[in-house]
């Protein structure tokens, strides 16, 4: 070893003390990676259920780190050899080059242990809206829902954010205490239909689709009013009525409730069953554009064109 060792402190300029230590280092990473790739296979083969296997693999990469932290420092730092002041000063020093790693580390640590948000769950912060995929050390990963796409549907996207955000945006968190949310229905109707009996059958739509959906969030809402200062709001479906002078109709809003995951499927069935009711009365009509022409007989040509919402 001791020609070895010469010709790389003269051809490197590393001293046989640095090299020791190195050497002592590389066994380490290499020995702590063994048991890493080891320990992940075998919990592989033991647990079935993927998030049970997902944070084990997770809190074992984590204490493999921290070990590798511990005995990597005491070879370099063998002067030092209370652990605590080691560690003092490697974090005084680390938290004035490094402000934003540390920042994000505690966000890490706030998240793991208060668990403002977890895998699995919809999250939206800093106007980004997305399912949390993956929560690391530095930042935590959504699979990106909205922004092009209608009804908070995935766009395909992953998007990093970074652990501090959580210190200074506000989170808005879909899946805590009730996993259900308030979804609206706009309906133009033209003066001229019978709004009162659309109104009437938007109501007995939205009680169909969402009576069963009100009782769930009901007890959703009485769980977590042990944890939170929840009261019981109205929770069954309802149409309000707006005239909307711009447009020159009426606007019948149906509102209900449906998981926060199945927001434009729910829509969907909704519509698809008023487009059906509506055909069924020939005094109810959907509102849309049109065009209405005055023309002068004399000169015979167009003297105003006027446009409007009516449907007839």
């Amino acid at each position: 070893m001791d020609p070895i060792m010469d010709w790389i402190e003269n051809e490197l300029l590393i001293t046989p003390n640095v090299q020791i230590k190195l050497f002592k280092t590389i066994i380490i990473i290499l020995i702590l990676g063994f048991i890493y790739v080891f320990l992940k296979k075998l919990i592989y083969r033991l647990v079935d259920d993927n998030k049970v296997y997902y944070r084990s693999k997770k809190s074992m990469s984590y204490l493999i780190f921290v070990l590798a932290f511990i005995l990597v420092g005491r070879i370099w730092f063998q002067g030092i050899q209370s652990l605590t002041t080691f560690i003092g000063l490697f974090s005084a020093g680390l938290a004035i080059v490094m402000k934003d790693v540390i920042l994000n580390i505690a966000g890490w640590m706030y998240i793991k242990l208060k668990s403002p948000l977890r895998v699995g769950d919809r999250i939206e912060i800093d106007g980004i809206a997305g399912d949390v995929i993956d929560i690391q050390v530095f930042s935590f990963v959504l699979m990106e829902i909205r922004n092009w796409i209608d009804a908070d549907q995935s766009t395909g996207r992953i998007v990093y954010i970074p652990n501090v955000t959580i210190f200074n945006e506000a989170l808005l968190n879909y899946s805590k205490g009730i996993p259900f949310i308030w979804n609206e229905i706009p309906i133009s109707v033209p003066f001229e239909s019978n709004w009162k009996k659309a109104k009437g059958l938007l109501k007995e739509i939205a009680t169909r689709h969402g009576e069963v959906i009100s009782s769930k969030a009901e007890e959703s809402i009485q769980e977590a009013s042990k944890k939170f200062s929840l009261y019981n709001a109205q929770l069954e479906p309802t149409v309000y009525t707006k005239i909307d002078t711009p447009s020159s109709s009426i606007i019948l809003t149906l509102r209900y409730m449906c998981p926060y995951r199945n927001r434009r499927g729910s829509a969907e069935l909704i519509y698809e069953e008023i487009l059906d009711e509506f055909m069924k009365h020939e005094d109810i009509e959907f509102a849309y554009p049109t065009q209405i022409i005055y023309k002068d007989d004399e000169k015979n040509r167009v003297k105003n064109v006027h446009f409007d919402n009516f449907s007839n």
